[in-house]
């Protein structure tokens, strides 16, 4: 098991060789970082011109407005976020041209899935990747959430590896190379069980764009607007994946639903919905240390001070909701998961929401999953070391008195 890791450079990195030819190779970029420039390229690659709806319009517009005039990204930091915009557009024209061509994919029925809501950084993302070890059900592997539809003409190679999971595994050694701690906080290797808001993105919508950069514009327009339609979008979405895949129970996950649960309950009904809960101090430390080792390549400087005021903030607003709108999802189709329990024996809370879900648990999917735990021990890839004090000057104690709102709800264990 490799040694904990401290990173003793997280506020004043010390860039390695790689890390300057990168930031060297972004400084010189020419980008087109524009609404029509984005378009363009899509339609350029796809050969599509129908993007669909124009609402995305305003969105994508606020975007482009809030991150080509910060100054404080790097060449890096700006070609990363660019490069993620043309993605979504490239795969708006793809998902709209299938719609298109087949309507019937509206008919499709998404049943019964089982979702995980909670805080990021509370477990969820063991949990879906444990429950997504059941071979009976489909899950959305980072690879296919990246890009849900193949480019026009693509196909395998000789070898069966279809070319959207060779980008991916691509841009994840590159980001090894750039961020090789990264692996240590969250691996994102293309077989990694993913998010389904990463389909809400050809919509140009979720709160998925603030982990790429601190958007205030952003984060206040979400919050302004009503975000049931951008979930039928990514419910559509699955529905084209569910078409290609056959029928089959659907494992999800995704923090942003803490703080949309009417609109996920009304989206998914008849969902069976996991509710992880953490101390939110834990999760802010873990956050925003993961988020800061990235600013060494995307940002001209690290912004410990508002990372934490950020994240504070928006962490108290999932929660607030969560609080406020936990007690509308049905007994009898929602279950709480505290993390200190999970952590305990994670075989015990998966047949608890199995049993809630009422599905089997059979000898051969028991085996299935431990299987995955057997194979993914926590800190496989190293255990960073995270000190909210020593690296952001934060008293633990005292951030945690603005959740006790958030401990007198529900049976969350404060953590060290």
């Amino acid at each position: 098991m490799p040694d904990d890791i401290r990173i003793d450079d997280l506020i004043h990195p010390v860039l390695d060789d790689f890390q300057k030819a990168a930031r060297a190779y972004g400084d010189s970029l020419d980008l087109d970082f524009t609404v029509d420039g984005i378009l363009a390229q899509a339609r350029e690659a796809t050969g599509l011109d129908d993007f669909g709806p124009d609402d995305f319009l305003e969105r994508l517009g606020l975007l482009v407005d809030e991150w080509s005039s910060d100054e404080g990204l790097t060449g890096i930091g700006r070609l990363s976020l660019l490069n993620k915009l043309s993605l979504f557009a490239r795969s708006r024209l793809l998902i709209q041209d299938h719609l298109k061509k087949h309507p019937e994919v509206h008919d499709v029925e998404i049943e019964r899935p089982i979702i995980v809501v909670g805080l990021p950084r509370s477990g969820t993302t063991h949990l879906l990747n444990l429950l997504a070890a059941d071979s009976r059900k489909h899950s959305l592997p980072l690879w296919e959430s990246y890009e849900p539809l193949p480019m026009p003409g693509e196909a395998p190679d000789p070898d069966g590896v279809d070319p959207r999971y060779q980008r991916c595994a691509d841009e994840w050694k590159a980001i090894q190379q750039s961020s090789p701690l990264l692996a240590a906080m969250h691996p994102m290797d293309p077989d990694h069980i993913h998010e389904e808001l990463e389909l809400m993105g050809p919509d140009y919508a979720s709160y998925n764009f603030e982990w790429l950069s601190m958007s205030p514009r952003w984060r206040d327009h979400y919050y302004a607007h009503d975000q049931t339609p951008h979930y039928v979008y990514m419910k559509t979405v699955l529905k084209i994946l569910q078409s290609r895949k056959g029928a089959g129970r659907w494992v999800l996950k995704c923090p942003q639903h803490l703080e949309q649960l009417p609109v996920l309950r009304a989206t998914f009904p008849d969902a069976t919905i996991a509710v992880t809960h953490r101390d939110p101090v834990s999760v802010i430390q873990s956050a925003v240390t993961m988020l800061a080792y990235g600013q060494r390549n995307t940002r001209k400087r690290v912004e410990p001070k508002r990372l934490v005021e950020y994240w504070s903030d928006r962490v108290e607003h999932l929660l607030q909701a969560c609080v406020r709108d936990r007690a509308t999802l049905p007994e009898s189709q929602s279950i709480d998961v505290p993390f200190h329990e999970f952590m305990a024996d994670d075989m015990a809370m998966i047949e608890q929401i199995y049993a809630k879900a009422g599905d089997e648990l059979s000898e051969a999917t028991r085996a299935e999953l431990q299987h995955f735990v057997d194979t993914h021990p926590r800190g496989k890839y190293g255990r960073v070391i995270y000190d909210l004090e020593g690296d952001f000057g934060v008293d633990p104690d005292e951030l945690r008195e603005r959740f006790a709102f958030y401990f007198d709800a529900f049976p969350v264990r404060r953590e060290r």
